[in-house]
Order: C-alpha cells, then structure tokens, then sequence
C-alpha cells in the first residue's frame, strides 16, 4: 500500500508540473498582450494628459508615459509603469510624484480622474480637496472641469475654493456645533442669498464686503 501510495504521489506530482508548465506559458502569452497594447496606447494617453495639463495654466509641461518589462510578475502584468513630468520644458522629465509640486500634482491628478472616468463608467466620483494648491483661474478652469464631469456622473467635490464651489447644482455645507462642550458635525443644502453669502465668505472671510458678495454673484451667474 505504501510503494502504491508513493507511485501515485508521482503522479500527481507529474500532473501538478504539467499544469504549471500551461498555466506558466498562458500567463507569458497574457503578459506580453497586455505589455504590448499598453506600449500602443501610451503615446495617445501621453500626448492627451500634455494637452489637458498645459490648458490648466501649464503651458511648458511635459508629460510622458513610459512602460518598461520586469522579470517580476504581478496582478496587473510584468510591466513597470513610470509617469514622467516637467512643469518647464522636456529637458528634465523626472517622476512625477518627485518633479511635481503639490498645486501642480493637483491639476495633474484631476486630469487623469477624468480621462479614467472616461472609460470607467463609475456612476459617481468623490474629491477630497483634489483642489490643493492651486487659486485663482487655476481653481475656476479646475472647477470647470469638475462640472463638466458632473455632465455625465455624479461629483462630490469636497472644497475650500469658492471658483469649485460655485460649480455645483447642489451647495451642501459642513459645519460643526458645540453641544455640552462636545462638537458635532452637521450638513446641510443651502440655496438662494444663502449660497451667495457662503460664496461671499469663501472670499473674503468672516466680514462681508459688498465687493465679495457682487464676486459670488457673478461666480454663481456663470
């Protein structure tokens, strides 16, 4: 019984070596297909985030996709995927997460949102102050942006910035109040002068000014 358990024990062995052996050369077949397709694809998406980037008031960027063969495996393939970035020009493109400041990797992270939600189909997308850095026109074509996202899904933009905040169909504020010394958070929609004056505020501050509220005015009209 032993000797017959040991020659069976082989064979399974056999069998077992044999599989992988398959499954090893279907796993190669897979990882160069897939390898392949993203050398193919890498140039438009590069060539795509460059256009949106520059017209977020980076207009010298430079951004590259560059895709390169491990001997390593992994979920995802045997590929190790690089994003290389340059605010000034392509003499020296660098990783993106050591080349970028955080207003610039701001812009950056939106743009790239947005193309994945292109093909994604996710029915609804949260930003948390995906704004960071950045002011002015920069937050006004951001904030554009983001609405025209809000087209096509639904948007939750977390935000400080009123050019974001005025975006939106729906303006939900987030506030906290002290109940026997013990703060809770509260949220609440807010429509109407409402909205204006809390667009006013993100402004100019505490103190109203009539310039601030004929801004937030303005902001909402567009």
């Amino acid at each position: 019984k032993e000797l017959l358990g040991q020659e069976q024990d082989q064979w399974e062995v056999k069998e077992l070596e044999l599989k992988i052996e398959q499954l090893t050369a279907q796993r190669n077949t897979l990882a160069q297909e897939l390898s392949q397709k993203r050398k193919e694809s890498v140039a438009s998406l590069s060539a795509t985030l460059q256009d949106m980037i520059r017209d977020l008031q980076m207009p010298y960027a430079v951004f590259e996709v560059s895709v390169s063969e491990t001997e390593k495996y992994s979920l995802h393939g045997k590929d190790q995927i690089e994003f290389l970035f340059s605010a000034n020009g392509g003499n020296k493109l660098g990783l993106l997460q050591k080349s970028a400041s955080g207003g610039e990797l701001s812009r950056i992270m939106l743009c790239l949102k947005w193309l994945m939600a292109q093909y994604t189909g996710m029915p609804t997308m949260i930003f948390d102050e995906i704004d960071t850095g950045v002011s002015g026109s920069i937050a006004d074509k951001m904030g554009t942006l983001i609405g025209k996202m809000g087209e096509s899904m639904q948007i939750f933009a977390i935000t400080h910035l009123p050019q974001i905040a005025s975006k939106g169909k729906t303006h939900l504020l987030v506030y906290k109040e002290f109940e026997n010394n013990i703060a809770k958070s509260r949220i609440r929609e807010i429509t109407g002068e409402e909205r204006v004056t809390e667009i006013a505020r993100m402004l100019s501050g505490s103190e109203l000014s009539q310039a601030a509220i004929a801004n937030a005015k303005e902001l909402l009209g567009n």
